[in-house]
């Protein structure tokens, strides 16, 4: 069991798009292939910060995530956005408190979010059931956060960063020389500003074909040309991408991510 993550470590929880991979009802070559880098639940990761460890956001398959990788709990969630895919395993968290000694979690997140989290989950702000003794609820305290204006978390500063997915408005993160921005279909002139620099960039890239709400490989491949990062992960990774084929299509320092990858020391703790 992984108690605590060492500071600037991270790990991939889930690689996956809404649907994950396997799709339901789907025998295509990638749903069907026995490559446990093309099995990929929802898009999250975990990272060591300096006084805890950080969950970006709480998809649907938490659960299993935290139990393959035999992690306890997270100090603190970050959310990119409220779309199911990356909420929805929310209500899994009340586990986190158990193990905690029921200290509140703390949540940062945009005004966007915060009303989506009260809204979908409004049996765990109600008093009649936080103050019921057999009320098994996340104990949650929700920060709210803006884009480019940087916020301290375990110990380690964060800055948020505006991304479009879509037709809304999302939040990716610079983490040090590290970037996470999943579900991107647009990057900002402001935003671009702010990715420069980076030793790793972990970009959602959906599939080989463009998308209205995410970027497809061409689009991602001629962001990383601009930004020039040292290296970048794909993530938010559809069931059109073979793990291995694509792997030998991309220059070295690119690499599709998978489920359970590990990187160490891949941003400098503060």
């Amino acid at each position: 069991m992984i108690e605590k993550i060492p500071a600037g470590d991270l790990i991939f929880l889930g690689t996956g798009t809404s649907h994950g991979v396997p799709m339901i009802g789907c025998e295509c070559a990638v749903c069907s292939s026995p490559d446990p880098r093309n099995k990929r639940t929802r898009s999250s990761i975990i990272l060591g910060f300096p006084e805890g460890d950080l969950l970006i956001d709480t998809s649907p398959d938490l659960r299993q995530q935290f139990l393959r990788e035999r992690l306890l709990y997270a100090d603190s969630i970050l959310f990119t956005h409220p779309h199911v895919d990356h909420l929805f395993g929310l209500d899994d968290t009340r586990r986190f408190s158990h193990l905690n000694g029921m200290r509140p979690i703390e949540v940062f997140c945009s005004e966007h979010v915060e009303r989506e989290i009260h809204a979908r989950f409004e049996y765990i702000f109600d008093p009649a059931v936080q103050n019921f003794p057999a009320g098994g609820i996340p104990k949650l305290h929700l920060n709210r956060i803006e884009p480019f204006r940087e916020f301290e978390v375990l110990g380690q500063k964060v800055l948020p960063l505006r991304i479009i997915h879509g037709r809304i408005e999302i939040l990716g993160f610079r983490i040090g020389d590290l970037a996470y921005c999943t579900d991107v279909k647009i990057v900002p002139p402001e935003t671009m500003e702010h990715l420069y620099g980076l030793e790793t960039l972990i970009i959602g890239c959906l599939r080989y074909d463009p998308h209205p709400t995410h970027m497809g490989l061409d689009e991602v491949l001629e962001l990383v040309e601009k930004l020039q990062p040292k290296r970048v992960f794909f993530t938010h990774i559809g069931h059109g991408f073979d793990h291995e084929k694509l792997s030998r299509e991309l220059p070295e320092h690119i690499r599709p991510a998978f489920d359970g990858l590990y990187l160490e020391k891949c941003f400098p703790t503060s």
